[in-house]
């Protein structure tokens, strides 16, 4: 222990409250959930209450055989050398899943402490667990404490001081004398050079076979030979594989172990088990699913958080300002109806105590300061800067009550069970629950969602679900779902009431429509991976777990609008105001006979019809419409940001209640709108996420494949919006009607034709099989 440093490496089972306890002693702000995977790499952080200690939370994982990523990971760690000292957290409401883990943590002969978590449970359900015995049976010191109540930690972390200044423990667990036999012999083929506390762990996994143990221990070719016609013969014994035979005896010592330090109370149905009687039933589970995601987009776009964002955007950012408490609003409306056409000239100050908007603000300010009225200065910082931004900040209200919805369904526990649901719906699609855990982190942000892709074992799954992900709607494309698919169609918030959820059922069907296409094809042909996970007690979340995970999901969106969108609204400021005008280039506003479309001349103009063709079929073939769509692959949000940009947020707002209009008058049609919005919405996703698909996919031609289906999958259900809006609604026929018909019956053959034999192959059998063991 160097500089009298104590590094201590945190260890569990997925869900077993391991990165609560990480968070807790550390005051960090790492991501909690109830699935695998949470945790894909290591993360590092002081002790709060003494900076001479280093913890380092593991992934978390079933197992040390390194079958996946993240058991890769974890072992690496911990037979590095570098920790001191394991804290093994358990859960202690589910021993026996969770000391299959510990036994072989202790078998490393590395000084470990078990920290026996959720102990309030273990007391509520009635249980009780003698630790005393149990230190006893695993030849390590065990706590009970409780992460969520902030229990026990304090002696927790003496304990490891203490169990830091040891040198490790030879593990006191014994399997049955015929293995034992056999483990001691293999102990003796080892070199002397392995310490004695590490013997029984590299002996163990030599019967194993386990391929890095054996590079590590590199036997001579004679000892190598002794020790496999040992483990053949043990094999040949107990007619079963040397890896089955050591499982089997791990969960024997678990099953005695239990029988002597674990008292049960009465069996009796918990209140999570009734309650997933109902929310996993295989009818039910399901459409209960859709009808919570239904009232979540309900809630945060089109009630509540709606309300909020008109007023950020028409009174706060926009020209309207606002009465304290509504005092003199009505006054005031009277005043400018008698007005009629000066109702400019009606002071809202006059009526009551009044606060002006941003825009109104900054605009009086720079014109007081000496600013030209309507000059360059004052276009750049009103209608680029704080109407672009304007636009953006605006959808954080709603953001911030979707984040709150979702944060608390996946921290209650309730997601969880939704991976378990969506598993058997995965299964039929080609992809398995795994995948359906990318996708549900992606709900906040397509960059941690690829990255969670990560524990998916089988490459063909994994790299079919880098592709899909990024098609479920992030924080960042709510405010596109919010602007486009909210008030603009048909004005109506009968409308909008259903088209805000509608929008994130389409990113689901993509998925599986695309899972259904893709694993048809030699590609992604293959069985997929297992599935097992741990449903946790239904809990109300902690409030300080709650508050960060929703604070770190709306911060990183107003991080990215202070930085990326701020320089993008900049950027399309000037490449909307600049431009050619009769034979000049300059500012146009301020040219000469400028009419008063001047943007048709500029050169946000000019870029956005060399490609506007693309989309012509789409409905929308303006510049305008296409200079959104390319400046949504920088940041989704620039959508809007850009929006507000060209549409002079601060301008419409004086004539109009809201953004909405003015935008909806840029497309021809209504499926011309929902077809925009289809695109965009399913389109490759940001520059952020497509760098982040870049490293998941590790090679430039899967990459180009992957953003490359995204975009035509989604112009292909663009097309399809438009041209059967035009077909069935207006009564228009033409070529691209017939192109649209030709496609979907294409993607209808592709979604429904039987599995083809080649699919299944004897790689994927032993992938499953192999998957199998692990889990």
């Amino acid at each position: 222990m160097a500089d009298s440093q104590i590094h201590v490496a945190l260890a569990g089972n997925p869900n077993c409250g391991k990165t609560t306890l990480f968070n807790l002693i550390t005051g960090a702000n790492g991501y909690v959930g109830n699935w695998p995977g949470v945790t894909v790499e290591k993360k590092e952080a002081k002790l709060l209450s003494d900076k001479n200690v280093t913890i380092t939370d593991l992934p978390g994982i079933y197992s040390l055989s390194p079958y996946s990523p993240e058991e890769q990971c974890s072992r690496d760690y911990l037979m590095s050398g570098e920790p001191d000292v394991v804290v093994q957290v358990v859960d202690a409401t589910n021993l026996e899943r969770n000391l299959y883990l510990a036994l072989q943590v202790v078998e490393t002969g590395l000084p470990v402490v078990v920290a026996l978590n959720m102990a309030d449970l273990v007391e509520k359900n009635g249980d009780k667990i003698d630790t005393d015995k149990l230190s006893k049976k695993l030849g390590c010191p065990v706590m009970m404490i409780s992460a969520l109540k902030n229990k026990g930690i304090k002696e927790l972390f003496e304990q490891v001081k203490k169990s830091a200044a040891s040198k490790g423990q030879v593990p006191e667990h014994k399997f049955d004398s015929s293995i034992e036999d056999v483990l001691t012999h293999i102990e003796n083929n080892l070199p002397a050079s392995v310490p004695a506390n590490k013997r029984r762990y590299y002996a163990v996994k030599l019967f194993e076979r386990d391929a890095d143990a054996c590079k590590l221990i590199n036997l001579t070719k004679e000892k190598a030979d002794r020790v496999e016609q040992l483990v053949a013969q043990c094999e040949q014994d107990c007619d079963d594989d040397a890896e089955s035979i050591i499982t089997g005896e791990r969960y024997g010592v678990i099953a005695h172990i239990i029988d002597e330090c674990l008292t049960k109370a009465p069996a009796k149905m918990s209140t999570s088990e009734k309650i997933d009687r109902v929310v996993t039933n295989r009818i039910l589970g399901l459409p209960i699913f859709v009808v919570i995601m239904f009232c979540v987009y309900y809630i945060a776009v089109s009630t509540l958080g709606g309300t909020v964002t008109d007023f950020t955007n028409d009174q706060l950012f926009g020209t309207d300002g606002w009465y304290v408490l509504g005092q003199g609003r009505d006054a005031y409306d009277e005043a400018v109806e008698a007005a009629g056409d000066d109702a400019d000239s009606v002071d809202p100050a006059e009526f009551g105590p009044y606060v002006p908007g941003l825009t109104t603000v900054v605009h009086d300010a720079l014109v007081a300061g000496g600013t030209e009225d309507g000059g360059l200065v004052d276009s750049l910082v009103c209608d680029g800067i704080v109407g672009g931004l304007g636009a953006i900040f605006g959808f954080v209200p709603q953001m911030f009550l979707l984040f709150i919805m979702l944060s608390f369904l996946e921290d209650c526990g309730y997601m969880a069970r939704v991976a378990f649901i969506m598993d058997r719906v995965f299964r039929r699609f080609g992809l398995s629950g795994k995948s359906f855990i990318p996708m549900l982190v992606s709900s906040g942000c397509g960059v941690p969602g690829v990255m969670a892709t990560k524990t998916i074992e089988n490459e063909k799954d994994r790299r079919m679900t880098v592709m899909t992900t990024t098609f479920i709607p992030c924080g960042a494309k709510l405010p596109i779902i919010a602007l486009l698919m909210g008030s603009i169609i048909g004005d109506s918030s009968t409308t909008a009431a259903w088209i805000s959820p509608l929008f994130y059922f389409l990113g689901v069907f993509a998925v599986i429509a695309s899972g259904l296409m893709l694993k048809k094809t030699k590609l992604f042909a293959g069985r997929p991976t297992p599935f097992v996970m741990e449903l946790p007690a239904y809990h109300f979340p902690a409030i300080r777990s709650w508050a960060l995970h929703v604070w770190e999901r709306c911060w990183a969106f107003i991080k990215k609008a202070g930085t990326v969108i701020f320089a993008s609204t900049v950027v399309v400021w000037f490449l909307s105001n600049f431009g050619s005008y009769n034979g000049s280039f300059g500012f146009l506003p301020a040219m000469d006979g400028i009419p008063e479309e001047f943007m048709d001349y500029s050169v946000l103009a000019m870029l956005g019809n060399l490609v506007a063709w693309i989309f012509a079929p789409l409905g929308f073939s303006t510049w305008q419409a296409t200079a959104l769509t390319v400046s949504g692959l920088v940041a989704k949000e620039n959508v809007v940001a850009t929006a507000g940009s060209l549409l002079s947020v601060a301008d419409a707002a004086e004539t109009d209640p809201s953004l909405w209009t003015a935008f909806a008058a840029m497309f021809p049609t209504m499926g011309a709108c929902v077809a925009f919005g289809a695109f965009n919405l399913l389109c490759a996703p940001c520059f952020a996420a497509m760098g982040t698909i870049r490293n998941q996919m590790d090679s430039g031609k899967w990459t180009a494949i992957a953003i490359g289906y995204e975009c035509a999958f989604a112009w292909v259900i663009g097309l399809f919006i438009n041209q059967f809006y035009n077909l069935f609604v207006l009564g228009q026929f033409g070529v691209w009607t017939v192109v649209a018909i030709v496609l979907l019956v294409a993607m209808l053959f592709q979604i429904f034709r039987p599995m083809p034999k080649h699919v299944w192959t004897d790689e994927d059998e032993t992938s499953t099989a192999s998957a199998t063991v692990s889990a």
